[in-house]
């Protein structure tokens, strides 16, 4: 990170040194499950008495010599050498200082919102931002104020206008956008998050894997992973698996260990899953013609289509929505579609705005090109 990142969470140091002061600081320690024996991080064993796995079915359904149940939340057991390895590992994808899991992306993105944002800061969200997110800064105690969609022009007036008012401003942001596959403006957004000393939080649910030179999403892809302090994923999307991350500078990842609610109040990431994630994204390496496949299918059906992408980028987001905007007309076709062998669902109001239902199409690496010239071939019969 840059040393203006460093210096911006000074705060949040200062507050981790009181609290080990006051001996209350905790750290995750990897301890390994082996029936009703935790090998601690000194390599003891030792019998657990601290889980809550009450009938032993946790440690009894094992899988790669892992059980399947976590058993505990992170802080309490529930942290193995194997959260510890995919920790690791997102952190050297992400290039950042530490990063740290969490149970599901919804966690990560509405508890990392709703704990770094406290009363005096404020908060810049996109209109269109997923559900965890906009949650997340309903929690919190700073002033939100939501932009219009990809509106930077918005953000930097509201800024110009306001940010002597607060603490500490945050502009929060999908980075590719989960109904409209969008992508945001990040260099601009960027931009402005340096000329007011805002700190920049992007969720990167669906770049990551899909976007970037080695797969580590939009903001690889966009050039800016040394400009967002903050970077929020999911192991549910492209990684395959389930769970979430947050990855950024050391203080912050400890900060939220110790305050943030959605982590330290849930039972942690099943060790089967970290195992799958591990392997998934060791694939993003050994297998990148996983994501071209991807990205060539994407930019076909939207050239087919005729839907415009701002960048190549965008181009390459395996989302393409084909607006219908009537809800009746989105659930027909995707009924006809249906009929045709095609599952692709009809997206309508609360998830989007009224009068754009659609249709929300999603491409996979394990789609064949004959696949995709029939659904083509069924879709041009809809309009």
């Amino acid at each position: 990170m840059k040393p203006l990142a460093n210096s911006t969470f000074a705060y949040l140091a200062e507050r981790l040194d009181r609290l080990a002061d006051g001996h209350r600081l905790r750290r995750l320690v990897p301890r390994q499950s082996i029936g009703a024996f935790l090998i601690d991080g000194s390599g003891k064993r030792l019998v657990n008495f601290g889980g809550n796995d009450y009938l032993g079915l946790a440690a009894d359904r094992t899988t790669a010599s892992q059980p399947t149940g976590s058993m505990a939340s992170a802080l309490v057991c529930g942290w193995t050498p194997l959260h510890q390895r995919l920790a690791k590992q997102v952190t050297e994808l992400e290039g950042t200082e530490a990063s740290v899991l969490f149970p599901s992306g919804y966690a990560a993105c509405s508890g990392t919102a709703a704990t770094l944002a406290e009363k005096g800061d404020l908060i810049l969200s996109d209109q269109l931002n997923h559900a965890s997110l906009i949650d997340g800064c309903r929690l919190s105690a700073a002033e939100c104020i939501v932009f219009p969609h990809r509106d930077v022009k918005f953000v930097a007036e509201t800024l110009h206008q306001r940010a002597g008012e607060f603490e500490r401003i945050w502009i929060l942001t999908d980075g590719v956008f989960s109904m409209d596959g969008h992508v945001a403006p990040l260099k601009e957004l960027c931009d402005v998050a340096d000329t007011y000393s805002a700190i920049m939080v992007v969720d990167e649910a669906h770049g990551t894997g899909v976007l970037g030179k080695t797969g580590s999403g939009i903001c690889e892809a966009a050039g800016v992973k040394d400009r967002v302090a903050i970077r929020i994923g999911t192991l549910s999307k492209a990684i395959g698996c389930q769970g979430g991350f947050v990855a950024g500078p050391k203080v912050v990842v400890d900060y939220l260990i110790n305050r943030c609610r959605s982590l330290i109040f849930s039972t942690s990431l099943a060790p089967a899953s970290v195992a799958s994630s591990i392997a998934a994204i060791d694939s993003f390496r050994s297998e990148p013609e996983r994501r071209h496949r991807v990205g060539r299918y994407a930019q076909l059906i939207r050239d087919r289509l005729s839907i415009d992408a701002v960048d190549e980028n965008e181009a390459s987001v395996p989302i393409i929505p084909v607006v219908m905007g009537d809800d009746e007309r989105a659930v027909d076709a995707a009924e006809r579609l249906a009929g045709a062998g095609f599952y692709v669902p009809a997206i309508r109001p609360p998830t989007v705005p009224i009068g754009s239902s659609r249709l929300r199409i999603s491409v996979s690496a394990i789609h064949d090109q004959s696949m995709i010239d029939e659904l083509l071939r069924q879709l041009s019969k809809l309009t």
